[in-house]
């Protein structure tokens, strides 16, 4: 181990090397593998001559290496041997669907804030920080049919897509609104279940492709001629905590105006009691420095609303995982995004969700691909 990784240090000029483990392939560097979750494993190889090269700062409590690492990927390559080099026992053995909400955690606090600070300073010498400096929401040139609509796109959901519906449906507002359904071929009683709503405000669309990830159901539902001047999520097994949440959101909307606007959820089990961490509010998020540190994290949070036609200039990248953070980051770079810090959502986690219990090839795939999005975003910002 130690002969092939100074040697690949040796032949690459790389100032930090890791490896794959005997059963646990790891993933490429790239320049957006910005996040400090980054799984290198644990054993990496460092140049020293490349560590003095960038320079240390001793003053971290906690973000040490993280801050090396930056520094060292700023002038030397990070390089991956893809080869089994060691075996390990797993230090965190918790399931990717707890893993991901460490960042949200209040007794992680002080950890986060180092980070954010050693992130933002990276990408203050690379030169993709942004000032808190915003564009100004255009004014929609069309008209819409009705002020809002909330989209559920849906595969499959027997069990939770009536609640989900219903909560949307009963909705107190004083603007018209409806419920756009995309139901990507279901081949379970969901799309009977739909069928069987009587209430006119429901838009139940089958799309004619049969390729469509999630974000390719969005793209169905905010560029039909259903689709209201504002477009809030909500998923197929979640609900709207009560039937305010639509209106506050769009309060909220108007009220910048903003392009897009995040709340907050409740994680509950399937019958919908609270189970831990809780409320997810995202306060980390800062007016300041949101659009920056939104790079090093794996998401911005739920509910999300758009103004539609800000997003309709955009569109959703057809896959189904990291859609919603591929638009996100994409706003923040133009727009302000604006934060609801109290619960409008209830979240459920069951067998059912896509990411509770994701298989290390699958983690790899979705990892691979949020560092891509932050990879071309960093870039773009670089080159504004």
């Amino acid at each position: 181990m130690f002969d092939r990784m100074a040697q690949v240090i040796r032949e690459t000029g790389g100032g930090w090397v890791y490896a794959d483990a005997v059963g646990h392939p790891r993933i490429d560097y790239q320049s957006g593998s910005i996040r400090d979750s980054f799984d290198f494993g644990p054993v990496v190889a460092v140049s020293v001559h490349a560590a003095r090269q960038s320079g240390i700062d001793s003053t971290w409590k906690w973000g040490g290496l993280y801050d090396l690492r930056l520094r060292i990927s700023e002038k030397h390559p990070i390089v991956r041997i893809p080869e089994p080099l060691y075996s390990a026992s797993m230090l965190d053995a918790r399931p990717a669907g707890q893993k991901q909400f460490d960042y949200v955690d209040p007794r992680n606090r002080d950890y986060q804030i180092e980070m954010e600070r050693i992130a933002t300073a990276h990408l203050k010498r690379i030169g993709a920080w942004m000032q808190p400096h915003f564009e100004n929401v255009p004014a929609a040139a069309e008209t819409f049919p009705v002020k809002a609509s909330v989209v559920i796109p849906v595969r499959s959901r027997e069990r939770t897509i009536l609640d989900a519906v219903q909560s949307a449906l009963v909705q107190s507002a004083d603007f018209e609104f409806n419920v756009i359904v995309v139901d990507n071929h279901s081949t379970d009683r969901t799309t009977e279940i739909l069928r069987g709503i009587g209430d006119s405000r429901l838009k139940h669309i089958v799309p004619q492709s049969r390729d469509l990830g999630i974000g390719g159901c969005w793209n169905e539902a905010i560029y039909s001629m259903e689709c209201g001047q504002y477009a809030i999520q909500l998923d197929s097994d979640d609900l709207y905590l009560n039937d305010g949440v639509l209106r506050r959101i769009v309060a909220e909307l108007e009220a910048g105006p903003f392009a897009m606007v995040i709340g907050s959820y409740t994680m509950v089990d399937f019958s919908l009691n609270e189970i831990p961490p809780g409320l997810i509010d995202h306060r980390e998020w800062s007016r300041d420095n949101g659009r920056n540190n939104a790079l090093r994290v794996n998401g911005l949070g739920a509910p999300r609303a758009f103004n539609t036609a800000v997003v309709r200039r955009i569109g959703f990248p057809n896959v189904s995982y990291g859609e919603d953070y591929a638009v996100a980051l994409r706003i923040s770079r133009d727009y302000e995004i604006a934060r609801i810090y109290e619960s409008l959502y209830l979240c459920r986690r069951w067998e059912g969700n896509s990411d509770s219990a994701l298989p290390l090839e699958v983690a790899n795939r979705y990892d691979l691909y949020k560092d891509w999005l932050r990879t071309i975003e960093i870039q773009a910002r670089m080159r504004r």
